[in-house]
């Protein structure tokens, strides 16, 4: 699938959609730890990862977007530090010129309102002043992974996000995903008009139904009820 169709198609769904797709194909949720949000309310990210280990220098940066492709996400993995930022207005810009459609980071940025200037979507844990004061040595694994919370993401795996977060997905699978999500984001729709019409969510999903069958059977989920009557909801 390339940039422009995963834009247009996760451009009407949501990163909620997406994780209820997931469990639905029996694949992990990988999202970012929720503490990872947009600069920019509003924003939205789509694109194949772009991974970079930030190790006190910017140059692993410049070094990533010459092998990027145009919509890539910089994933920028700086261990979820707190006491620096690790990307600040000129990496941004530069990934904008080099045709990246976002950044993730596992840490924190600076230049906040430069980088709102700058328009570039950014995903972070937040803000601090201080840049980098030191310089590790560089893994070999630089620019072909990057960790974020409890995941390892690279070049094989998309970058979704919005104001709900940021996911992971493995791009082999991103069609599948698409279609699962659009199919649930139209069963809560349905669901939600519905309502507005009067017609509670508990007749809709046969909740009495529900609880007698419960009754007779303990070990019976609602989740596995939701699937025979057609539910979303949970996933």
């Amino acid at each position: 699938m390339d940039h422009e169709e995963l834009t247009r198609r996760f451009s009407a769904l949501t990163t909620a959609h997406v994780a209820d797709a997931c469990v639905r194909a029996a694949l992990p949720v990988r999202a970012a730890p929720p503490d990872v949000r947009p600069l920019a309310p509003g924003s939205r990210l789509a694109g194949r990862a772009c991974p970079a280990r930030h190790v006190g220098s910017v140059d692993v940066f410049l070094e990533a977007y010459a092998a990027a492709a145009p919509g890539d996400v910089l994933v920028v993995d700086n261990d979820g530090r707190l006491d620096e930022a690790c990307v600040g207005d000129l990496a941004v810009l530069e990934a904008r010129q080099a045709g990246l459609s976002g950044v993730v980071i596992w840490g924190l940025h600076r230049d906040t309102a430069d980088l709102r200037a700058i328009g570039l979507p950014v995903f972070s844990l937040g803000a601090t002043s201080p840049g980098p004061r030191r310089l590790d040595p560089r893994p070999p694994e630089a620019l072909r992974s990057a960790v974020v919370g409890e995941w390892t993401v690279d070049r094989t795996d998309l970058v979704l996000g919005d104001d709900d977060g940021v996911l992971f997905v493995p791009a082999a699978r991103a069609d599948e995903l698409l279609t699962l999500a659009a199919a649930i984001r139209d069963t809560e729709r349905e669901q939600s008009e519905r309502m507005r019409s009067g017609v509670s969510l508990r007749e809709q999903v046969r909740f009495d139904t529900y609880l007698a069958r419960r009754r007779e059977n303990p070990g019976l989920t609602f989740r596995e009820h939701l699937r025979t009557v057609g539910g979303a909801i949970e996933e």
